[in-house]
């Protein structure tokens, strides 16, 4: 199980990843709403061990070492991150992505043989950038997977690709459910679709309004002016204001 309480990252203006606290069990999706698109791939990166944390903390089955964190992660789609290049084809991502798997379980595997276990042959010959939403998900899941050590997935802002949840859900879904290979599956997300009753969160959830402090009379005696109790209502959780990104180099 994937547990995080208050986790932020310190931007080089405002936080790159305000206060934010969940948890995901291998079996769910669980779908984390942010509205900035660098908040989302901080909270991918951090929540993977791809990025260091201000304050917080993020577990992985009880144990909080970065590199147990990392080994049992990966994240698929980042922007900026690990997005696959436009001008690659799906032919020659395949191949760099498996030479990526540690050594232990690469075995022998080639790109022609792996597209057609795994069904993509129809794929091969494209530029990723022809990719349809679908397909691409499909794609960029299966190659995460590929490492047999991956836990927990985490998947940065599907729904830049298209708008509709259809062609992007179902697939987390499945491969969360997958009896033979149950997975924790985070997906960042501009919004939590209509409908959708699993698993959510908010980026900056943990975020809370400061308890203003405890007004002294003033010089002439009287009371510093206050809200009435009645009127203040209980503390609240919100997210940060949309603001112009500004994102911390990820290494």
């Amino acid at each position: 199980m994937l547990c995080v309480q208050q986790l932020s990252v310190t931007g080089r203006r405002d936080d790159l990843l305000p206060p934010t606290s969940l948890e995901a069990a291998r079996g769910d999706l669980l779908l984390v709403e942010g509205v900035r698109q660098d908040q989302r791939t901080a909270l991918a990166l951090a929540l993977s061990g791809r990025m260091k944390p201000s304050a917080g903390s993020v577990s992985w089955d009880g144990n909080t070492r970065i590199k147990v964190l990392r080994q049992a992660s990966s994240v698929v789609d980042s922007p900026g991150v690990n997005e696959p290049e436009q001008h690659l084809s799906v032919r020659d991502l395949v191949t760099e992505d498996l030479a990526l798997v540690p050594r232990r379980h690469r075995g022998a595997a080639r790109s022609t043989p792996w597209l057609r276990l795994n069904n993509f042959e129809d794929i091969a010959g494209l530029w990723t950038e022809q990719l349809p939403a679908g397909r691409r998900i499909e794609l960029l899941t299966a190659l995460a997977l590929a490492n047999p050590d991956t836990g927990l997935l985490v998947v940065d802002s599907p729904d830049r690709h298209s708008g509709d949840p259809a062609d992007w859900l179902p697939r987390l879904q499945e491969l969360a459910r997958d009896a033979g290979r149950p997975l924790a599956v985070v997906a960042t997300v501009t919004r939590i679709p209509d409908g959708w009753t699993g698993p959510a969160a908010a980026i900056g959830n943990a975020v809370t309004l400061a308890e203003p402090d405890a007004a002294g009379p003033d010089a002439d005696g009287a009371d510093a002016e206050s809200v009435p109790a009645h009127e203040a209502g209980p503390p609240q959780t919100f997210l940060p204001e949309s603001l112009s990104p500004e994102t911390e180099d990820a290494k």
